[in-house]
């Protein structure tokens, strides 16, 4: 790509993704009005290509494709082209990923489609290499099928077009009832697909997939099985001794290759380590095992470093490519160890971190443990040499969107960390985050997708204001500060006003104030991240069992309705909504602290077990008035309520039910 080259109109746009795009050849448009309009008066199909900045496949398809003259004259001229960054525009990428599981069975990221002015897709697909080889078809020989039809078959194009969005229209499933019974099912289904060797659940490749971990550790604190704790603890205990974990600068790539957890996809994605930390925080608290305790310190420590902004917003992630070779930034020489910490002490090392003459992944060596069954930091002190001299090295980019919905994530994980662990930096991580997003991506009880370079994007989408709910959930459960209880309480009353669907229940991806699409999607399956749904019903359990609100328990019930008939099919795909179903069937302990003096709060804050929801008074009600003028504790639990009382010690005495 030449630097000489004119820029195209991604150049006025602040998506890292998009900007990567900015000098390609091909006349790339934002996702506008006035890309369809031309599309439309020039009779021409329009090719759309989603992605994102750290996407390995999207840089070698730019690199073969998008900066290449031959095919950037094929797409300017018999084309209007349009890029789209999935991370900002969930809702277009949502659409098309659907789309393109409707044509090839899969999806991913770069994701290609071709459509009409109307934006009805009639072909679709992944990544293309530049020329057809080893039986795949190569994009310059697509980009000629696509001409051809276009102009002499295109009645087919467009009946092929009308199909696929009569499929993506068909009503979602109904339930009258709330399903228990599938959360044993998805316990099965987990322990068919466990490997007992390396951990994890299925093939290679290994997803983290941490609320799936999440949901099981709920299941076992209350149904204690060894086979259950057996999933939890092999999978996070090879997940950090694989490759999959930086072990020299810290944090969790985004998926494993290979069945061991030893070959990354490199990239480090913000969800992933906001998802994980939970996990390895509710580990330690479910088992009290040191080494828990130590991985979410360390994949604190990368987040703090690495992914914080100085206003204290969280980056969006960083990519798996050095100059263009996915890996090049973590993988190290045996001899590039030994000349650097020493002939004696790199062999040490070496023979620590599995890293050979020989190498483990394409001649080179992934530090892991995984050959290790006792491990400890007996070569702490050797790892900021190792972390500085390999920034020098080579150079990582980083996509330095603040994302809503994935600061979210991060604000609660650092929230459960401060109340597990008692340390007040993860606490001042996470309200400094939630001010960030209160300054610069909330106006009013509206939230926006992204912030970078001061300009946010566009209004929020349903993940933004469930993810947002959640983190100040978990705020109130850490400080019990009634004023994040409140804010999320006034925003599950704006999700439910925006994306609430009154005629069968659940809620849209995006709402009334956004931009209207062909299809209004809704999503339940939870994936790499959990779906606003799951968030949502778990949101709804936890204010209706908190604020006793009839608002919140009719939604409640609609929604674990709703997300039972979704989760029939495969239970184990919707394990975060099966978190809320269980406390929705198990209600945790309930208290009501009705304050004398708002100093007594403090006295209690450090006390209370996980597991009891408590609703703070800051004065007394008809309902809850002070017992001889002493703060009062109404303790209600196994559908029965104790007599009030006034001493904290025994109202925290409380049994540990299973």
């Amino acid at each position: 790509m030449s630097e000489n080259t004119k820029p195209n109109l991604l150049i006025n746009e602040t998506s890292p993704y998009l900007l990567q795009h900015a000098h390609n050849p091909v006349n790339w448009y934002p996702w506008c009005d006035e890309a369809f309009k031309r599309a439309k008066e020039e009779d021409k199909p329009i090719f759309l290509s989603i992605g994102y900045s750290t996407c390995h496949w999207c840089h070698v398809m730019a690199h073969e494709s998008f900066e290449d003259q031959q095919v950037a004259d094929i797409l300017n001229t018999h084309f209007v082209c349009i890029k789209v960054d999935k991370e900002e525009r969930p809702d277009i990428d949502s659409i098309y990923m659907a789309v393109c599981q409707a044509f090839t069975g899969s999806g991913g990221w770069p994701t290609s489609i071709f459509m009409t002015y109307e934006q009805k897709p009639f072909f679709a697909g992944t990544y293309f290499p530049k020329g057809s080889n080893y039986g795949m078809m190569g994009f310059i020989d697509l980009l000629d099928a696509i001409i051809q039809n276009w102009q002499t078959n295109r009645h087919q194009l467009l009946e092929t077009s009308e199909e696929v969005i009569r499929q993506l229209h068909a009503p979602a499933k109904k339930s009258e009832s709330i399903d228990g019974m599938l959360i044993d099912e998805a316990v099965q289904l987990f322990e068919k697909g466990f490997d007992k060797t390396y951990g994890g659940f299925g093939n290679a490749p290994k997803f983290p997939m941490p609320h799936n971990l999440l949901f099981l550790m709920n299941y076992y604190g209350a149904k204690p099985d060894k086979s259950i704790l057996e999933m939890i603890e092999t999978t996070l205990l090879h997940m950090y001794k694989g490759g999959i974990f930086d072990h020299i600068g810290y944090g969790f790539s985004r998926y494993s290759t290979d069945r061991y957890f030893l070959v990354p996809h490199f990239e480090k994605m913000l969800y992933d380590n906001a998802l994980l930390l939970m996990s390895y925080t509710k580990a330690f608290e479910l088992t009290e095992k040191e080494i828990y305790k130590q991985i979410a310190q360390k994949t604190a420590q990368y987040v703090l470093r690495e992914m914080t902004s100085p206003e204290g917003g969280f980056y969006c992630a960083q990519d798996a490519d050095s100059e263009g070779i996915e890996g090049k930034y973590y993988v190290f020489d045996y001899d590039e160890i030994t000349r650097l910490l020493g002939e004696e002490t790199g062999k040490a090392f070496n023979a620590y971190y599995g890293i050979s003459e020989k190498g483990n992944f394409e001649g080179r060596n992934i530090p892991n443990l995984l050959h290790h069954t006792n491990m400890d930091d007996r070569f702490r002190e050797c790892l900021p040499k190792l972390y500085k001299y390999r920034k020098s090295r080579a150079q990582l980019h980083l996509d330095d969107k603040i994302l809503t919905s994935w600061n979210a994530l991060m604000i609660a994980a650092f929230a459960e960390m401060y109340r597990v662990l008692g340390e007040e930096t993860y606490l001042k991580a996470a309200e400094k985050a939630d001010q960030f997003i209160t300054e610069n991506l909330q106006e009013e009880d509206a939230l926006f997708v992204s912030f970078r370079e001061g300009v946010r994007s566009s209004r929020g989408f349903l993940d933004d204001y469930a993810f947002y709910i959640f983190a100040l959930i978990k705020l109130y459960e850490a400080t019990l500060n009634t004023d994040y209880l409140n804010r999320a309480a006034d925003l599950c009353r704006k999700t439910i006003e925006e994306f609430w669907d009154e005629e069968n229940g659940g809620f849209y991806l995006y709402g009334k104030e956004n931009q209207q699409l062909i299809i209004v999607p809704k999503e339940t399956y939870d994936g790499a991240i959990p779906s606003g749904n799951s968030v949502m019903a778990y949101n709804l359990v936890k204010l209706s069992h908190i604020l006793e609100v009839r608002e919140f328990m009719e939604k409640e019930n609609q929604q674990l309705e709703f997300m039972s008939a979704s989760a029939k099919e495969y239970p184990a795909g919707y394990s975060f909504f099966l978190t809320a179903l269980w406390m929705h069937l198990n209600p945790p302990e309930h208290m009501v602290c009705v304050l004398a003096d708002p100093a007594d709060l403090g006295k209690i804050k450090g006390r209370r077990r996980h597991g009891v929801d408590i609703k703070v008074l800051e004065a007394p009600t008809a309902e809850y008035p002070l017992i001889n003028d002493k703060t009062t504790f109404y303790v209600c639990r196994n559908h029965s309520c104790l007599p009030p009382t006034n001493e904290g010690t025994k109202a925290f005495e409380i049994k540990e039910d299973v």
